[in-house]
């Protein structure tokens, strides 16, 4: 029993340090020093949450800029043993794993590929991510969007790539990533600009 009390308060003790103190000590500095992302980069709108500036939606209107296809698939509602499309569904994350020579994904992507008006068309407008919930695009995808969008809002395509331009950012630190638009940011300046003024 002399050798096993030391090792048990040992054992109890970096238990509480690095189990519990630690962990408790790192999430309220975060939420000190970083609130917004700590409480997971809520967007709000008229008091009202609507989304993370992490996590994409699924913007399908015409009039909206159009996130990366999402892969994500979960259980259809009226039949458990099937899978049906859950594109941006925050509440799982994943890739399609097709292979490159699936023809499943060449269907897609070729059928995404005649939706696109523009030519090259971008990478990241026809391809998923890894993850399904991508908040961003490439400037370039956003810049292919902006005749349909145009076109649906009836606004000057100088003024909706201008709104593109003016939500761009560049790479973290300069050189980390690359440059991105995030499409819920983009879509609500969208709307801001198009809202009628008093």
């Amino acid at each position: 029993m002399s050798h096993l009390r030391p090792a048990l308060t040992l054992i109890l003790l970096f238990t509480l340090l690095t189990g519990v103190a630690f962990p408790l000590g790192f999430v309220g500095l975060g939420a000190l020093v970083f609130p917004s992302q700590a409480g997971g980069s809520l967007l709000s709108q008229n008091g009202h949450v609507i989304g993370s500036a992490l996590i994409g939606q699924n913007f399908t209107q015409p009039g909206y800029f159009h996130p990366r296809p999402s892969a994500l698939m979960g259980a259809d509602p009226k039949d458990s043993t099937k899978q049906i499309p859950t594109p941006y569904d925050a509440s799982e994350s994943g890739a399609s794993n097709l292979a490159a020579t699936s023809k499943a994904l060449s269907d897609r992507v070729a059928a995404d590929m005649a939706s696109m008006p523009q030519r090259p068309v971008p990478a990241d407008a026809v391809t998923t991510s890894g993850s399904g919930l991508d908040p961003d695009i490439s400037p370039a995808n956003a810049l292919a969007q902006v005749s349909r969008v145009a076109a649906s809002r009836h606004m000057p395509e100088a003024t909706v790539a201008g709104i593109v331009a003016a939500q761009q950012h560049g790479p973290f630190l300069g050189f980390i990533g690359e440059a991105h638009v995030r499409v819920l940011q983009l879509n609500l300046a969208l709307d801001a600009a198009a809202a009628p003024h008093p």
